[in-house]
C-alpha cells in the first residue's frame, strides 16, 4: 500500500508550482473521457482545466492558486459560450418538440414511400429522432419529395401532404391575378380590330 507521506518523503513535492501541470493533466484526462463518451459531459470542464493549465505553465511563478482559479472560470465561461454558440452536438433543444401539436406545419422529406397505409418521413428540426411514420391523405408520395405535416396524429403517425400540392394564400392570390390578367387581355381589342374600326 502506498502511503502519501512516503511520497513526500521520497522527494516528490506537490507545491503550488505543480498546479498548472496538474490542471493540464486533468484537462487532457477529461478531454480523452469526452472522446470516449461523447455528449458534452466533460467537454467544457476539460477545456477549462486544459486552457488554465497551459496559461499557468506559460505564466510560471505568477500563476498561483488564485490566478489559476480565475483562469479556470474564464476558460470555462468561454468554453461554455462556444459550446452553446456552435451547438457542437446539435442538442441545443431548438429542434426538439414540446408536444405533438408542435409538429403541425413542419416540413420534411419522404424516406420511405408514403401511402394512405404506410410510409416514413424525416422532419427538418424534428427533435432527437426526426424520423416518423407517415400516412398520406390520398395517393402516394415518392421518396425524396418534400412534405408538410397537416395532422400530427399524437406524434406517432403523421399525416402529410406533398409540399407541391399545398396552395397557400399567396399562391391563390397570384392565381387570381393571372386569371384576371388573362380575362382582361381576352376582352381587350387586338390591334387589327382597332385598325378596322378606324
Amino acid at each position: 500500500m502506498i502511503d502519501p507521506t512516503n511520497l513526500l518523503q521520497a522527494g516528490i513535492e506537490l507545491g503550488p508550482e505543480t498546479l498548472p501541470l496538474l490542471l493540464v493533466v486533468a484537462g487532457l484526462g477529461l478531454s480523452i473521457a469526452e472522446a470516449m463518451a461523447p455528449g458534452a459531459h466533460f467537454a467544457v470542464l476539460g477545456v477549462a482545466l486544459l486552457g488554465a493549465g497551459i496559461v499557468g505553465l506559460l505564466l510560471g511563478p505568477v500563476a498561483g492558486p488564485l490566478v489559476l482559479a480565475v483562469l479556470v472560470l474564464v476558460f470555462g465561461g468561454l468554453a461554455l459560450a462556444g459550446y452553446r454558440r456552435f451547438d457542437v452536438y446539435g442538442d441545443s433543444g431548438i429542434g426538439q418538440t414540446s408536444d405533438s401539436s408542435s409538429l403541425r406545419g413542419r416540413t420534411g422529406r419522404v424516406t420511405e414511400r408514403v401511402t394512405p397505409r404506410s410510409g416514413g418521413v424525416k422532419l427538418d428540426r424534428g427533435g432527437f429522432n426526426p424520423n416518423y411514420s407517415a400516412r398520406s391523405m390520398d395517393g402516394e408520395i415518392p421518396v425524396g419529395t418534400e412534405v408538410l405535416v397537416i395532422d400530427p396524429g399524437g406524434g406517432n403517425v403523421l399525416t402529410v401532404t406533398a409540399l407541391d400540392d399545398v396552395a397557400d394564400d399567396i399562391d391563390a392570390e397570384l392565381a387570381r391575378g393571372k386569371a384576371a390578367e388573362s380575362e382582361d387581355s381576352d376582352d381587350a381589342p387586338t390591334r387589327e380590330e382597332e385598325s378596322e374600326r378606324a
